[in-house]
């Protein structure tokens, strides 16, 4: 299973990093669901600190922030290292992607979602 750090996690259930927090947690993928507002999604707290994560060794970070809002992320994302980097829809950014890139994180545009679904996650 891998270990999943949703960025743009959030309680509302009407949104999609909420829908693939539900997902990766039915798949049995370890979630770290991280945010702006405190709260708990599928009985694991949304932290809200920019501290970055080496130790948590994440396997995917799964992308639920806007582009605009992306650059104060980018040194949590790229000091935290995950194997990989997913852009979901919306949230494709050609800058994150270079910088990632450079860092040794694999970078892929597509949806979790859908991936998940497909059994290519």
């Amino acid at each position: 299973m891998k270990k999943t750090l949703i960025l743009g996690a959030t309680t509302n259930p009407d949104r999609y990093a909420y829908a693939a927090a539900q997902l990766l947690t039915r798949y049995g993928h370890p979630i770290v669901p991280v945010g702006v507002k405190a709260g708990e999604v599928f009985g694991q707290p949304i932290l809200t600190e920019k501290n970055p994560m080496p130790e948590a060794q994440i396997d995917t970070l799964t992308l639920y922030v806007g582009v605009k809002n992306q650059p104060e992320w980018y040194d949590f994302i790229l000091k935290t290292k995950p194997k990989r980097l997913l852009f979901n829809p919306g949230t494709e950014n050609p800058e994150l992607a270079k910088l990632a890139k450079q860092a040794g994180i694999e970078t892929e545009n597509a949806c979790t979602l859908v991936l998940l679904n497909l059994g290519q996650f």
